[in-house]
């Protein structure tokens, strides 16, 4: 155990090879139930687009903004950049950023379950204060409500994907949550593509409609069971083995309920799990919770899917052209999550990160060599070139979704000890929604100023993270999530940074 001394060690043996059981259909569905918070964090993130770039919506509460896209003289990369109107998307994720943190002890203490509940509560709040809003600080509040709607279900979801999924199918269990945030996105442009001609209350169903599955997702959780592993962290150890016999279809579980009992005893002895994770041992794993999620907003993904009408418009498109190729990037974003969850317990999280991120570097520095040479303050783009942007940009948002997308998430929620899962988790959520925010407040900003630049902005951001993933991240593939530990001391580098392993079982079996 790191500090010396023997007490309780967590997993030290591997025992993967004993595992039994099989995808049972009670682990299936509680999984599907569970990934519908993903499709509200989709639909948020995709909705917010096509509404700012409604003009009943822009009149009524931007508008100035509503005023500069009517000029004609305007500069096309700067008709959009208001701080005011990036709050409205922004400040969803800066409310997520803080409730993550706070939505860490609940998920602990009082199991997973009770997390996802409280976030759909949270997003049923939100919902019906945005449809409602009568001016922006109402529309501001129930974007905060739908942020700690985020906190909470991003915090929770994944990791109850993790702990129920068995482990040679946790990769592609897990990318429920993704596949939900990709339906979730694809949604809301569809949603968005109707309601621009619902004129002038369009933009309310919009935003409404974020309440059915928040429904869902509160119903759903409160029928959910708890995962075996934070059942037997509270001390249920019985009706922790009993969930875990249903979910693996077997009463032969030993192996895999030695090593959660082992890791919950050194989870229980751990009282302050965001102190906890700062020591050495868990060095590699806090690495990975502060760098996936940055590097995954850092593609530029989100650029993309929240404002991809305005980027859209600023590239010369009409209002439903805009909308039709945000549908468009919505539907490739959500078929090539499919091919990811097809993919990443076979090959593995390395090869799809990898290949990925050189696909986006092509994509992102091919788009801004045609802006810069065709597209300008003054002129637009011909028919032509309009199309092969919107093919890129959609050859980008596939190798994303096959690779940073999922795996963003899926890699942090899979890598952690039991003793610090849940503070991991909310770290991994909050670094990502932190710069979620920054993001979101500053694209229409960076758009005005950096111009075709920002694409490739975004991709020596991605050169960086291909090679982090290359040199840093082991590959997990296969690995049981209560093991994942033993994994970084093979690591020709993190192995180096680990300290040794002091267990009582050692002790023990010298003396025999």
């Amino acid at each position: 155990m790191a500090g010396g001394g023997f007490g309780p060690a967590g997993v030290a043996k591997e025992r993967a090879h004993e595992y039994q059981g099989k995808v049972t259909s009670f682990v299936v569905i509680a999984c599907i139930v569970a990934a519908i918070g993903g499709s509200i964090f989709g639909y948020d993130i995709g909705i917010s687009g096509g509404v700012t770039s409604m003009d009943p919506f822009l009149k009524e509460f931007f508008p100035k903004v509503f005023e500069k896209k009517g000029h004609l003289n305007e500069d096309n990369y700067c008709k959009y950049d208001n701080q005011g109107l990036a709050a409205f998307t922004s400040s969803l994720y800066l409310a997520g950023l803080v409730s993550s943190l706070v939505a860490s002890p609940i998920t602990r203490n009082y199991g997973r379950r009770a997390s996802i509940i409280c976030g759909g509560i949270s997003f049923l709040i939100g919902a019906a204060l945005n449809a409602a809003a009568l001016n922006l600080i109402m529309l501001i509040i129930g974007r905060v409500m739908l942020g700690v709607g985020i906190g909470f279900g991003n915090q929770a979801v994944p990791l109850y994907l993790s702990e129920m999924a068995p482990a040679h199918l946790r990769g592609a269990l897990n990318m429920m949550f993704q596949l939900a945030t990709t339906l979730g996105i694809f949604t809301a442009n569809m949603v968005n593509y109707g309601t621009d001609k619902l004129k002038p209350w369009g933009w309310r169903l919009s935003l409404g409609l974020a309440a059915a599955p928040a429904l869902l997702m509160t119903v759903g959780g409160y029928f959910l069971p708890e995962t075996p592993n934070s059942l037997i962290e509270q001390g249920k150890k019985e009706r922790g083995r009993e969930i875990l016999e249903k979910i693996r279809g077997t009463k032969n579980v030993n192996a895999e309920y030695q090593d959660i009992v082992e890791a919950s005893e050194l989870a229980n002895s751990i009282k302050h799990p965001f102190r906890n994770i700062l020591e050495k041992r868990n060095r590699p794993q806090l690495v990975m919770a502060i760098f996936m999620p940055t590097f995954q907003i850092l593609t530029g993904i989100n650029s993309i899917l929240f404002y991809a009408p305005v980027l859209f418009q600023t590239m010369g498109f009409k209002g439903s052209a805009s909308l039709y190729s945000s549908v468009l990037t919505g539907a490739v974003l959500c078929l090539s999550t499919l091919i990811s969850i097809a993919l990443v317990d076979r090959l593995g999280r390395r090869v799809l990160l990898i290949s990925g991120g050189i696909q986006m570097i092509v994509c992102q520095v091919i788009v801004a060599i045609i802006l810069g040479l065709k597209f300008g303050a003054d002129k637009e783009l011909t028919k032509g070139y309009s199309v092969l942007v919107v093919v890129f940009i959609c050859l980008f948002v596939a190798a994303f979704g096959w690779s940073w997308g999922p795996l963003g998430w899926t890699v942090p929620s899979e890598i952690f000890p039991l003793e610090t899962r849940s503070a991991g988790q909310s770290i991994t959520v909050a670094v990502n929604l932190f710069f979620t925010f920054v993001i979101a407040q500053s694209f229409l900003s960076m758009l005005c100023a950096f111009k075709y630049g920002i694409f490739l902005f975004f991709a020596g951001w991605t050169v960086i993270m291909t090679i982090f993933v290359w040199v840093f991240l082991p590959e997990t593939k296969g690995v049981p999530i209560e093991e994942m530990i033993l994994l970084w001391r093979k690591h020709w580098f993190w192995k180096k940074i680990m300290p040794d392993i002091q267990v009582q079982e050692d002790a023990d079996s010298e003396k025999a």
